[in-house]
């Protein structure tokens, strides 16, 4: 065989071998770990939600066992961490296990209450982007209020970006859902989702990165109402999907 057909063979097994393993990572199913502990949630509609997305599977881990597993040894055993805990203790340690599983490029999505997590650990609204505020704060030198919240809430969400891919497919939907009022969010975040609503803050979801980690935060999902809803659903698999690279 002459030097230059056996480099084009060469060639062409590692094209077909790239393919082959691009085409596998397409088809594996997206490993979740769902982090809960701290708040209470109705459970089997929420856990049926994931169920029903396709080329996912989950499982989850409840605090205080939770810090364990989010560490970079660890993380080699799922590829996204969904955040549905409002917790607060933590380690030195765990704090930055956390941190460096994240920069090595660890997918985040965080939902709901997971905002209002690690009330004393600042580093950790810069990981999601924001901060659901327990008591007041400090805003560039102004004295805001606690951040608050209102049960039942039925309103509409408008989509900020129709081609980001967490948003994509998605039109503007009406929700009956938990608010928050006056949290943080961090100007450097992608809004995603805003509202109109009074007993709400206006941007309710975005995307940023963290280290070399995709995150997403979805304000929205406090009960059945959220979970069963069409247009969360989807955007919670869309945004699964997006921080694993997908």
């Amino acid at each position: 065989m002459s030097k230059a057909l056996l480099g084009a063979w060469l060639l062409l097994c590692l094209f077909i071998s790239n393919e082959g393993g691009a085409q596998t990572m397409r088809t594996k199913p997206i490993r979740v770990l769902i982090v809960t502990g701290g708040h209470d949630f109705e459970r089997e509609p929420f856990f049926e939600m994931f169920r029903s997305f396709e080329g996912i599977t989950y499982e989850e881990v409840q605090h205080p066992q939770a810090h364990a597993r989010l560490t970079p040894e660890a993380g080699k055993q799922y590829d996204v961490i969904v955040l549905y805990d409002m917790w607060q203790p933590i380690s030195e340690e765990s704090k930055e296990a956390f941190v460096q599983l994240l920069k090595a490029g660890k997918g985040l999505v965080a939902l709901h209450h997971s905002l209002a997590s690690y009330q004393t650990w600042d580093e950790y609204r810069h990981i999601i982007g924001g901060k659901w505020h327990m008591e007041k704060w400090k805003q560039n030198g102004t004295e805001r209020p606690p951040s608050t919240f209102q049960h039942d809430v039925q309103f509409k969400v408008h989509v900020v970006d129709s081609k980001h891919p967490v948003t994509r497919g998605i039109a503007d939907f009406d929700i009956r859902d938990e608010t928050y009022g006056n949290f943080e969010v961090l100007p450097k975040v992608k809004p995603l989702l805003t509202t109109d609503e009074p007993t709400s803050n206006r941007v309710i979801a975005w995307a940023h990165t963290y280290g070399r980690s995709r995150v997403v935060y979805i304000q929205l999902g406090h009960d059945h109402y959220a979970y069963e809803n069409p247009s969360y659903r989807r955007l919670v698999w869309q945004a699964i999907r997006w921080v694993a690279g997908r």
